[in-house]
């Protein structure tokens, strides 16, 4: 006889199960979590009117107007992407570079970066950068696995730099701000270009074969005329980035947003149709297309929320949320060995499952365990990201190993590559960078400054001054003389920052609406 104490576990190793079949996740998710229900209710775990909660659940969570982001940070992204940018950056930054051991391999990390905080989608990153770099990194002599691990780790920075849209969801799932969660990225994004950059130089000097300099015959533009190109593909596309990102204060030293995300995200996706005007691409295909794949993206965001909430539900129904709190919570090594084992566990489900579905399946149930164990949630959110644009690069199941598969035998049978790629050269040249990526994860954990050092600084109140300005307070209103200069405006000042704070202190913690609506159905029970 299965226990209500048992269910849990069960659900869990069934969660994983319907993760791994290969079935879309966001339907056996959801049938997953009915099934469970179903039994639940058959057991009298709790009363059939809990499950008539779901629905009130699921358009509670649609209704959020944060979510609206994410249609327009992706039509914004598909936009540039499509509008020749790439092309564009890749040819001025391949020649700046040219010269030097490697410099093809920095142009492509460095538009990636770039390209990152542009187009958002890592299919389209991935592809652009291989169409146009892959060609001539073969045809100057780079070492074949150098030259695809480079291409699909530079296409994997978009998941972490801002304005990424994993970062909107796990705020979204965090219950933080959209602004701080960007803030908190710019380190490890900078930190991953910085190490990407550094194994390239190493690798420059000691085998500098693999990695030769372009001949100065090959490069067509020189002096003003390169560097014009550069700042032409660069200029515009940063201006609208940074716009987007300081008007939501997603920006280190901006500390207030006169835009909600929603709104930065509308005025990116018009800034892209401005610039691909610019461009002189803005055309019906090009709108259709983006149009056609925003609308793919949002479709299977709300899916997989449906699933995840209808699962969810059920989960926290039958104790749950307090079965994987208490398992945590107990593991040896205190926060450290919780955040090992966390990032373990990601790592693990990356080889299967993309970011949304770690992100809205997972994320729930690690997300309050980490709060009470007293963790910065913003950074907990940037680790996971960090963490996160792994599931890009496992051999063998990484989808921008996919997208380069696909794409280097179109252009070998095109002709623009002189001979194939073998899968083993795509597979053995990303454990590289999967393991420097790891790297990162492992910074961003024993050094939180990477992430903190750039978000808000919460001011500090001198406690001797508050008592002395309290006393001086109560003295005026017995009657008696205050200090000079000395008023309840001052005080109000004084305490300002810090009132949130204490008033959230002081008032009661919120109940769970769920554990509000079972207790509820429960005592009507025992009425009846």
């Amino acid at each position: 006889m299965i226990s209500m104490e048992s269910f849990p576990p069960l659900m869990f190793a069934g969660l994983i199960f319907v993760m791994l079949i290969g079935f879309p996740v966001a339907f056996s998710l959801a049938a997953l979590g009915l099934a469970c229900g179903v039994f639940a209710v058959s057991q009298g775990w709790f009363p059939p009117e809990f499950m008539g909660a779901l629905p009130q659940n699921v358009f509670g969570i649609l209704s959020n107007d944060l979510l609206l982001a994410i249609p327009f940070f992706t039509l914004m992204g598909a936009l540039l992407e499509k509008c020749g940018l790439a092309e564009d950056m890749l040819d001025s930054m391949g020649q700046l570079f040219g010269p030097i051991r490697g410099g093809l391999g920095y142009s492509v990390i460095i538009v990636g970066f770039i390209l990152g905080a542009i187009t958002g989608t890592v299919a389209g990153q991935v592809i652009a950068m291989a169409m146009i770099s892959l060609p001539v990194m073969m045809r100057y002599g780079y070492n074949m696995r150098y030259a695809t691990g480079v291409l699909a780790a530079s296409g994997t920075i978009t998941q972490l730099v801002p304005p990424s849209l994993v970062l909107v969801v796990l705020a979204d799932q965090l219950g933080k701000s959209v602004g701080d969660m960007y803030k908190g990225a710019w380190g490890p994004s900078i930190l991953q270009v910085l190490i990407f950059a550094l194994y390239t130089f190493v690798l420059s000097r000691l085998k500098p074969e693999h990695v030769p300099g372009v001949p100065k015959e090959a490069r067509t533009l020189q002096g003003w005329a390169l560097w014009k190109k550069c700042l032409r593909g660069i200029v515009p596309s940063a201006v609208l980035i940074f716009a987007v990102l300081g008007s939501m204060g997603g920006l280190p030293g901006i500390n207030t947003a006169v835009a909600t995300p929603t709104e930065a995200g509308a005025m990116g996706a018009m800034g892209a149709f401005v610039l691909a005007a610019l461009h002189g691409r803005l055309n019906w295909p090009l709108i259709k297309g983006t149009m056609m794949g925003t609308m793919r993206i949002t479709a299977m965001v709300v899916f997989i929320l449906i699933g995840s909430r209808t699962f969810s539900l059920v989960f926290q129904g039958v104790e749950g949320g307090r079965w994987i709190e208490h398992m945590l919570s107990n593991l040896p090594g205190g926060q450290v060995g919780f955040l090992l084992v966390v990032n373990l566990f990601i790592f693990f489900l990356a080889f299967f499952l993309d970011f949304f579905e770690i992100a809205f399946i997972i994320l729930p149930l690690l997300g309050p365990v980490a709060e009470k164990m007293g963790i910065d949630l913003v950074w907990f959110g940037v680790m996971l990201c960090v963490n996160m644009q792994t599931s890009f690069m496992h051999p063998p199941f990484g989808f921008a190993l996919f997208y380069l598969r696909g794409i280097s035998d179109t252009l070998f049978k095109n002709g623009a590559l002189p001979k194939k790629v073998e899968s083993s050269d795509i597979y053995m040249g990303a454990i590289p960078w999967v393991l420097m990526q790891l790297v990162l994860v492992a910074v961003v954990i024993f050094v939180p400054e990477t992430v903190t050092a750039f978000l808000d600084k919460e001011k500090a109140v001198d406690l001797n001054k508050a008592a002395e300005m309290l006393q001086d307070m109560g003295g005026q209103h017995d009657g008696q003389a205050a200090k000079p200069g000395m008023s309840s405006d001052d005080a109000a000042k004084l305490f300002a920052p810090d009132a949130p704070a204490s008033a959230a202190a002081s008032a009661p913690a919120e109940e769970d609406p769920m554990e509000a609506v079972k207790r509820s159905m429960q005592q009507d029970a025992s009425k009846k």
